[in-house]
């Protein structure tokens, strides 16, 4: 018998680890992270030690994931009525709105005395502020009010790179704020890709994403209006000397393949295709920043 509520105790605490993890949106906060750490490893040369660039994009991955979990708060009612979402913790009710708060706020202190302590006082601001910018300024107010929600609220998401960058230097550059923009530009045809794919939830929690206030076509332009966008704009690394021929040749090569892919979304009614440019758009996210931290390391 003992055994059997041992058994029952453990189960219950794996599910709730697991409903707080998914709070946290781990996929996302890792390609953040990914982004803070290039941005890091593109500053300039500084006397920080390897545990404190571990622990400053540590305290990045936490005020991150509270972002996320503050998310899942304001989001629950929308949650509950979409596909895609409504088996998050908050829309099941596996965790209480109280307790989500108090893990939110938990995460978000111990990722700012991270920075505070290991990286600077200016990354923690910033880190913050990006925070704010996307738990209330995005989520709270802009998804719900105008389907430019993404467009203008995509800067918070942008901010990891110039996060790393000002985490080993303590000032602001010019150069992290183009890996910044690179960023900004990709986020709307990322994201509306998949509000096509999904536009009959967003129809029906009534948030005014793209397809639903204009349509799929009108969409489907602006993704590609705004895939061209980001190819101008990742030339800028190369064009102002932040980095060489193989940024420029990698990062060619996945812009071609991604205005490649709107043009053909374009063509085609299939939501399955929306859905493949949405996840085509993450790994080419990856290449691109990856392909900087190349470039920048070995040549």
């Amino acid at each position: 018998m003992l055994q059997l509520t041992s058994f029952s105790e453990l189960q219950k605490a794996t599910t709730l680890f697991k409903a707080y993890f998914g709070m946290c949106k781990f996929k996302v906060v890792c390609m953040l992270v990914i982004t803070a750490w290039v941005g890091m490893m593109l500053a300039p040369q500084s006397d920080k030690t390897l545990l404190a660039q571990l622990m400053s994009l540590f305290g990045i991955g936490l005020l991150s994931s509270s972002a996320a979990a503050v998310n899942h708060i304001v989001d629950r009612e929308i949650d509950k009525k979409m596909a895609r979402t409504r088996n998050r913790p908050l829309a099941t009710d596996s965790v209480s709105v109280s307790s989500a708060l108090i893990f939110a706020t938990g995460l978000a202190i111990s990722g700012y005395a991270l920075l505070t302590i290991f990286a600077n006082q200016l990354c923690a601001l910033l880190t913050l502020a990006a925070l704010f910018g996307y738990a209330v300024v995005y989520t709270l107010l802009l998804k719900r009010a105008t389907p430019q929600n993404i467009v203008i609220g995509g800067l918070a998401g942008a901010m990891p790179p110039l996060l790393g960058w000002v985490s080993e230097t303590g000032q602001l550059g010019a150069g992290p704020w183009l890996l910044v923009m690179i960023i900004f530009a990709w986020t709307p045809p990322h994201f509306w890709a998949l509000a096509i794919a999904r536009k009959r939830d967003y129809e029906k929690a009534e948030v005014p994403m793209l397809p639903v206030t204009h349509g799929n076509e009108f969409t489907k332009l602006c993704v590609l209006f705004y895939t061209i966008i980001l190819t101008l704009v990742c030339l800028l690394p190369y064009l102002v000397g932040m980095s060489g021929w193989i940024y420029l040749l990698v990062s060619g090569m996945a812009n071609v393949a991604f205005i490649y892919k709107a043009t053909k979304l374009m063509r085609t009614n299939s939501l399955e295709y929306a859905m493949r440019v949405f996840y085509f758009s993450i790994w080419h996210l990856l290449i691109v920043f990856i392909a900087l931290f190349v470039d920048k390391a070995f040549i």
